[in-house]
């Protein structure tokens, strides 16, 4: 019998055998390794980019090109000591194939293939100016912007010292409630060691402003807000929502108060229409409640009255634009440009004095719900308006209201012209009806970003310009001009005449000096204290000084310019 262990044929191919047995099992070896560690990475990943596992989701794109990326070089290190490379060449070549799926998901839903999809998104019907809302009171204005309301909020929260300390005030949202407009903003923890010392008690309260009144209230609640965007780790509430609802993409996570008060958060959830990645359409929303984490996923239809904010403004916005600029084609929009049209757009300036345009909008509170409007305009990007859009914010309901003017910047600039001895800045302005008039409503505000006065402009006349300390008299004499009672320099005189005694702080001072002066018809009358200072007041208003003398000790209000002795 042959001596097969001194066969060397037989040798050879048993240590062959052997390689190909260890080379398999250190090939599936790495390949195991490689899936775990890959899944780990992955699974970290997930934890705090939180796409959702939709493809028509171009962040779960990503997130599976990330993925892919991190097995390749796992497995390039594990095979590097062995020499096996040519094992990458597969998953290297999934890769290129989902990376080429992904741009031509983008390409392919681009505008210049879709036009006619995209203008078709959203519905506009025709409006008129009826649908403005008309001014028989003022509480349905809201005329106060972002800056305004933070200012006041901050000051409100300023006060409360053992909140101030530990949160500070999330994002204000307009919304409309008990059918008055308000602003409303959640506390948040101010960083991740506020966020861990606080976190098993929650966030205590909400701010309310009012636009119409000026007035923050810091509303405490007796059972505190655990899930919120400002929270970390598994309190969070975009991660929390992501974990209920892994495949839903969602939007606009904002905040929000029933009718009762009580604290919601609100996403809004939408798919993509239009091929892979285009055509943003909202689907519903999903409705969280803070304090305990419980959430309700629901359709555009059944979403509660109460929640106002489900079609942001941006979006409706963008939407108009597409449909104002591609009925006609996505090359009409760039060439020929017939019919086309587009939202205004604002002059803004940073810190620097840099300029820069986006478009604005206002809000206006109608029938229980909010309404965002915007001035429309031809693309050529003049300074008029062919008309205007209403959009309910609840509903996506849209109307275009055909009425030529100044656009909104016109109208600011109007205002400000009106007040540039003061060099007080105009606020995004409100459209309302006044008498049939379609007209912009705006505040005037100081350096401080301070409310100071209150202009309402006539659209179609821009040049009709009244202001008024408060938004009720604005109105009224408003009303005298388009009734041709008085002028717009007798509606301004009076107004000029007027003094904003808000800041007027009381003060004893001695009399050293009285004197009578005439100026345009009016008299004044000035007081020269002992410390030489020196106030002013028109007499008709400060009547009871007849009785003061030089010398006398009196307690006036003054703003250290104007006074008041009552």
């Amino acid at each position: 019998m042959m001596n097969v262990q001194k066969n060397p044929q037989f040798n050879q191919f048993s240590r062959m055998k052997i390689r190909q047995e260890n080379l398999k099992n250190n090939t599936m070896m790495s390949f195991v390794i490689g899936v775990v560690i890959t899944l780990i990475i992955a699974c970290i990943g997930f934890y705090f980019f939180l796409p959702a596992i939709n493809f028509k989701s171009i962040q779960f794109w990503a997130f599976l090109l990330g993925v892919g990326a991190v097995y390749l070089i796992v497995q390039a290190l594990v095979f590097s000591v062995r020499k096996e490379k040519e094992n990458l060449k597969w998953i290297a070549l999934v890769e290129c194939i989902l990376f080429v799926c992904m741009v031509l998901g983008s390409i392919t839903s681009m505008r210049f293939f879709h036009a006619k999809e995209y203008s078709s998104i959203l519905k506009v019907d025709d409006g008129s100016t009826e649908d403005i809302p008309s001014v028989s009171g003022t509480s349905s204005i809201a005329l106060m912007d972002t800056a305004s309301a933070e200012k006041l909020g901050d000051r409100k929260i300023g006060s409360l010292s053992d909140v101030v300390s530990q949160f500070n005030v999330g994002e204000y949202m307009q919304i409309d409630y008990q059918n008055s407009p308000i602003k409303v903003a959640p506390l948040q923890y101010d960083g991740f060691f506020k966020w861990f010392g606080n976190h098993e008690n929650g966030i205590p309260g909400y701010v309310k402003v009012n636009p119409v009144t000026m007035d923050a209230e810091y509303v405490a609640m007796s059972s505190k807000m655990k899930y919120v965007p400002s929270a970390y780790f598994n309190e969070n509430l975009e991660r929390h929502i992501r974990f209920a609802y892994p495949t839903t993409m969602f939007t606009n996570l904002h905040f929000e108060i029933d009718e009762e008060g009580n604290p919601w958060y609100i996403a809004s959830t939408y798919t993509n229409s239009i091929s892979l990645f285009g055509g943003k359409k909202i689907t519903g929303a999903i409705l969280v409640n803070p304090i305990d984490g419980t959430m309700t996923k629901l359709d555009v239809k059944d979403v509660p009255r109460w929640a106002d904010i489900i079609y942001p403004g941006n979006l409706i916005v963008d939407q108009y634009n597409d449909s104002a600029k591609l009925h006609r084609g996505f090359l009409n929009s760039i060439f020929g440009q017939i019919d086309c049209r587009q939202t205004t757009t604002v002059e803004i300036k940073n810190e620097d004095g840099d300029k820069s345009y986006r478009t604005d909008y206002g809000y206006i509170a109608k029938d229980g719900d909010i309404w965002i409007y915007t001035g429309v305009t031809s693309v050529n990007g003049d300074s008029s308006n062919i008309g205007f859009i209403m959009a309910n914010e609840r509903t996506s309901e849209t109307k275009f209201i055909l009425a030529s003017g100044a656009d909104e910047g016109s109208g600011m600039h109007s205002a400000e012209g009106e007040v540039q001895e003061k060099g007080y800045h105009a606020s995004f302005p409100s459209l309302i009806n006044v008498d049939g008039t379609p007209t912009y409503i705006m505040v005037l505000k100081d350096d401080n970003g301070l409310v100071k006065m209150y202009a309402c402009v006539n659209v179609e006349q821009y040049n009709m310009v009244v202001t008024a300390y408060n938004q009720k008299d604005a109105i009224e004499q408003y009303r005298r001009l388009l009734k041709g009672e008085i002028s717009t320099e007798q509606a301004n005189q009076e107004v000029n005449d007027a003094v904003d005694t808000s800041n007027y702080k009381e003060k004893e001072i001695t009399v050293a000096k009285l004197e009578k002066i005439d100026i345009n018809g009016n008299t004044y009358l000035y007081i020269i204290d002992t410390d030489q200072n020196i106030y002013k007041a028109k007499y008709a208003d400060v009547i009871k000084m007849i009785t003061v003398n030089v010398g006398d000790k009196i307690t006036i209000k003054t703003d250290g310019t104007y006074y008041l002795y009552e």
